[in-house]
């Protein structure tokens, strides 16, 4: 293989291609379905019914019943409207949030508005492996808390988080408990019972569906004050005319995700584990992020040492090779990233992190094409240094 003949993409957990079927769905539901679903007509009860069997596609792929799924415009409005609309709807019970050290910005930075207007934050630490201590959480816990935001699975190293332990602990104690899925939905299992969360956020355009459409799981009986307010669409909780036809992509992206999962990520946790091994075999001076089996399975994040991470994106790109370093959402900037230093990386380390992550198209050959390009690319580099 050679890098004029394809290009690989090995950058899945920023954003995935959209699937045929998906489009073709899409397609039809633009030329034909085009009724507001607000409306009494054919056309208007066309366009419901393909919001409602979206609603039942992603409640089945969830465990949830499909009056619990509110769409949203991606991840990140699904994690503002959680943590905006559960401190305002309790701020009369307590004002004290407790999330992870390693949160997505789209977490991170309503908190921290939170924070500004008076709500107490407290950021729990991770381990060396990015791993939160349930134990941690429940110390964290006082009489003020009202919720508590973890997310399943790090977009940055991929390290799983013990969702299920932490939600059977604030069950008991009856906290609201919210976690990003954003990365784990149709990677791994996201059944919101064995989860035992209240909220849970996720976004289509990270499991082959469309951009600009994601979802809430809302647990019956958690109280959401709105954020967008309007016509009262989605029983008033999500304002707003209906995607119809993104609904529609997100729900056919999600029914093949879950068709075949288990083998699906067998499949790609070898790959991941072919590739880490060619990895430690063929670098010096290098070292995986994050834990070392519970992470999600396309999910390969490593670190070298002497060298930029984006220098080695930039040349890999150049190579017909589309990787990552450290986070996406910040990757026009040297800053170390503030989620790697937390697992006790040093400056040097977190700006030589770069990340791979693979999706069920990728093959072993690409894999074998990354590994015989990117040795020569990284000795170059360290021949001329760029931090």
């Amino acid at each position: 293989m050679s890098s004029s003949s394809k290009y690989i993409y090995f950058d899945h957990s920023a954003t995935t291609p959209v699937l045929p079927e998906v489009v073709e769905k899409i397609n039809q539901c633009l030329l034909a379905s085009y009724g507001n679903p607000s409306e009494g007509h054919r056309l208007g009860k066309e366009a419901r019914q393909l919001v409602e069997r979206a609603q039942q596609q992603i409640a089945s792929s969830l465990g949830a019943n499909p009056s619990e799924i509110i769409f949203t415009s991606g991840g990140t409005e699904s994690n503002n409207l959680a943590i905006f609309g559960v401190a305002e709807a309790y701020r009369q019970q307590g004002n004290h949030i407790i999330a992870s050290s390693i949160e997505h910005p789209a977490v991170t930075m309503p908190l921290k508005r939170l924070e500004r207007k008076g709500y107490r934050i407290t950021f729990l630490p991770v381990d060396q492996y990015g791993m939160v201590d349930p134990e941690q959480v429940k110390d964290a816990l006082t009489k003020d808390t009202i919720l508590v935001t973890i997310m399943h699975a790090n977009n940055v190293f991929g390290t799983i988080q013990p969702i299920s332990q932490i939600g059977e602990l604030l069950r008991q104690q009856g906290i609201i408990f919210h976690t990003d899925a954003v990365q784990s939905f149709c990677n791994i299992n996201t059944d919101v019972s064995q989860l035992k969360v209240d909220l849970l956020s996720l976004s289509g355009h990270k499991i082959y569906g469309p951009k600009g459409i994601g979802a809430l799981y809302i647990r019956k009986g958690t109280k959401i004050m709105p954020q967008i307010f309007g016509g009262g669409q989605q029983r008033g909780v999500r304002s707003g005319t209906e995607n119809v036809p993104a609904m529609a992509g997100l729900a056919e992206a999600a029914r093949i995700g879950q068709r075949n999962l288990v083998d699906k990520l067998i499949r790609l946790t070898v790959m991941r584990e072919y590739l880490i091994s060619g990895l430690l075999d063929s670098v010096q001076n290098i070292k995986i992020c994050g834990h070392p089996t519970k992470r999600l399975p396309g999910n390969c994040n490593f670190t070298l040492r002497n060298i930029s991470g984006q220098a080695l994106v930039q040349q890999l790109d150049q190579a017909g090779i589309a990787v990552s370093g450290s986070s996406a959402c910040a990757s026009s900037s040297l800053t170390p990233s503030a989620t790697l230093m937390s697992l006790g990386l040093t400056c040097e380390e977190a700006v030589g992190s770069v990340r791979v992550t693979l999706g069920f198209e990728n093959t072993l050959e690409e894999i074998d094409y990354f590994l015989k390009v990117l040795p020569p690319i990284i000795q170059k580099l360290r021949a001329s240094p760029s931090i």
